[in-house]
C-alpha cells in the first residue's frame, strides 16, 4: 500500500512540475522583460545626464576632452609630462594634414552617417582570419564622441553609449567640425593633443607649417602614439608610413570637404 501511494504521489508530481516548469519559465520572461526595461530606463536616464549641448559643441570653442581632463587628473601620480594642448581652427591645419589623418583612420569619414558598415565588415573578416583582435573599426565620429565624452574603457556599454552620442553628433553637427574637433582633441604622444601640441612637439613648428611627409608621420601616428611615433621611429610606425604614403597618392587637389 505504501509503495503504491508513493508511486501515485510521484506521478502526481511529476504531471505537476511539468506544469509548474511551463509556470516558471513563463515567470523568468515576465521578469528577464520587467529587468530588461528598468534596465532601459535607467541607461536612458544616465545618457540624459551626459547628453552634450549640440548647439555648443558646433560652434565656439574647442572643449577639453574627457581624456584630457583625466591626464590633468592623474599625470603626477604617474611622473608624466604636463598636457600640451593647443587648439586652432581647422582653417590653420593644411588641407595635406586633414587628408592624411583620413586616409588613415577613416577612409570613407565624408561619406558615412558616423557608422562605416564596410570597414566594419572588412575588420571582422581580417580578426577572423588572424584569430585575434587585430583592428577595430572605429569611425573619426566614432572615436571624437570617445575621447570628448566618454572613457577608455571597453565594455559594452560604454560602446552602446558611444553610438547613440555618434548618432547624435552627426545629425548635429557639421563634418568639418567633426574632423576640426578631432584633430585638436586626439592624443599624439604621451600628454600631446591635437596637431597643433604635436607639431610644436615633434618638430618645433606651428601645425600650419608641416609639409606633407611630416603630416604623414604625424597621422601614423595613431592609434598608438605612445609607443609608435616619429621620435621611436618603430618598425611599426615606418610600415604605417608607407602605407599612408600609397594611400595619400591620389593628387592633394582633389581633397575637399565642401
Amino acid at each position: 500500500m505504501i509503495f503504491w501511494r508513493r508511486r501515485r504521489y510521484a506521478k502526481y508530481r511529476r504531471g505537476e512540475s511539468w506544469w509548474q516548469r511551463l509556470l516558471n519559465f513563463g515567470s523568468w520572461i515576465t521578469w528577464g522583460t520587467r529587468l530588461l526595461l528598468l534596465l532601459l530606463i535607467l541607461d536612458a536616464f544616465y545618457v540624459s545626464t551626459i547628453w552634450p549641448d549640440w548647439k555648443k559643441i558646433a560652434a565656439g570653442p574647442i572643449p577639453k576632452s574627457s581624456f584630457i581632463l583625466r591626464y590633468e587628473k592623474t599625470y603626477r601620480s604617474q611622473d608624466w609630462p604636463r598636457v600640451r594642448w593647443q587648439p586652432v581652427p581647422l582653417d590653420e591645419i593644411p588641407k595635406h594634414l586633414q587628408r592624411a589623418v583620413v586616409v588613415a583612420e577613416d577612409s570613407r569619414f565624408w561619406q558615412h552617417d558616423g557608422f562605416d558598415l564596410i570597414a566594419f565588415k572588412e575588420a571582422m573578416d581580417h580578426n577572423l582570419s588572424e584569430g585575434r583582435l587585430a583592428f577595430g573599426a572605429s569611425t573619426i565620429s566614432q572615436q571624437t564622441v570617445k575621447n570628448l565624452f566618454l572613457s577608455p574603457s571597453r565594455n559594452p556599454l560604454r560602446k552602446w553609449h558611444e553610438l547613440l552620442m555618434t548618432w547624435g553628433m552627426e545629425m548635429n553637427l557639421k563634418k568639418k567640425r567633426i574632423l576640426e574637433l578631432y584633430l585638436n582633441i586626439a592624443e599624439f604622444d604621451r600628454g600631446v593633443y591635437g596637431v597643433e601640441a604635436a607639431a610644436r612637439h615633434y618638430w618645433g613648428i606651428p601645425a600650419s607649417e608641416l609639409n606633407v611627409t611630416q603630416s604623414v608621420e604625424l597621422a601614423a601616428c595613431l592609434p598608438s602614439p605612445t609607443k609608435n611615433n616619429p621620435q621611436t621611429r618603430t618598425e611599426a610606425f615606418e610600415h604605417r608610413v608607407e602605407k599612408i604614403n600609397g594611400w595619400m597618392a591620389p593628387s592633394l587637389d582633389e581633397y575637399s570637404y565642401d
